[in-house]
């Protein structure tokens, strides 16, 4: 059975409730409670998920150096791949925990399979990714990441300087050693601040409306390699590489939205001997 969950509206509702609007006041006060539970509740109900069986694992810093840009990449072995339908990135500690979910296409192929991005990490908590399966089963892995700060660290860049910017995406294809042919990497990048709404304003002294990109959808031709729902916990400037099956003669097509409407596109054209 599928977990619906609305990303977007998840994360406006969240935000409306940590700030209050124009008054430059936090309002939220942080728990030590485990949120595990609840959270799984609320994802997945009463179905069972088998823990480090080594279906999915993650690979995560235990101390990371910017709460802000802090990388996680799960792969997926051959033994797994193949079937996995969605792969769920979870921080328990988050305002938004779910910092995003991935459902894969047929392009995605059936060897190995890998998926990198960075995130943001606001306080101490355990990392998760948990897939689910063709035979409807979930599987998870979890670390546990020191930061702290990362959901309203500042932005990198000023507000001007990141509109001017922003929709700017680049796809990149890489050979990859090792891997089963016809098995390809790539990494999409995307110019756009994803303010999470807990970022102040360093002139006005006021919240930053939240804007981030909440869709990426990218395709082989007509195929779907994965569909992305993301939230505030995603990293300013999105950075996703990932595996594919690359056929010969179809490129790239990747399409993202953001919370305002706004589309943006980019395309790579197949690269030599895949």
């Amino acid at each position: 059975m599928r977990v619906n969950v609305d990303l977007n509206m998840l994360c406006r509702v969240l935000v409306i409730g940590i700030c209050v609007a124009g008054s430059g006041t936090l309002a939220v006060a942080q728990s030590t409670d485990d949120p595990w539970p609840g959270l799984r509740k609320d994802l997945f109900q009463q179905r069972e998920i088998l823990a480090e069986d080594g279906a999915v694992l993650l690979e995560a810093p235990v101390r990371a150096e910017d709460a802000a840009l802090v990388p996680l990449t799960v792969r997926m072995p051959v033994a797994s791949a193949g079937s996995v339908q969605r792969l769920y990135l979870i921080i328990d500690m988050n305002p938004a925990p779910v910092a995003a979910t991935f459902e894969f296409g047929k392009a995605a192929g059936g060897g190995e399979r890998m998926l990198s991005t960075r995130v943001r990490v606001d306080m101490y908590s355990n990392v998760r990714a948990v897939i689910e399966t063709s035979d409807g089963r979930l599987h998870m892995t979890t670390r546990f990441v020191k930061a702290s700060g990362g959901c309203s660290a500042p932005a990198l860049k000023d507000m001007d300087q990141a509109l001017a910017s922003i929709g700017r995406m680049q796809v990149r294809n890489f050979d990859v050693a090792g891997m089963s042919i016809p098995t390809r990497e790539a990494q999409v990048m995307i110019r756009h601040p994803n303010y999470s709404g807990l970022q102040m304003n360093q002139l006005t002294g006021l919240y930053i409306p939240a804007k981030f990109v909440s869709e990426i959808a990218v395709k082989r031709g007509a195929e779907l390699v994965f569909r992305m729902e993301g939230g505030i916990s995603l990293s300013e400037d999105p950075n996703i590489r990932f595996s594919y099956e690359a056929n010969g003669k179809d490129g790239l097509e990747v399409t993202a939205k953001d919370t305002d409407g706004k589309v943006y596109e980019a395309r790579a054209a197949p690269e030599k001997g895949s």
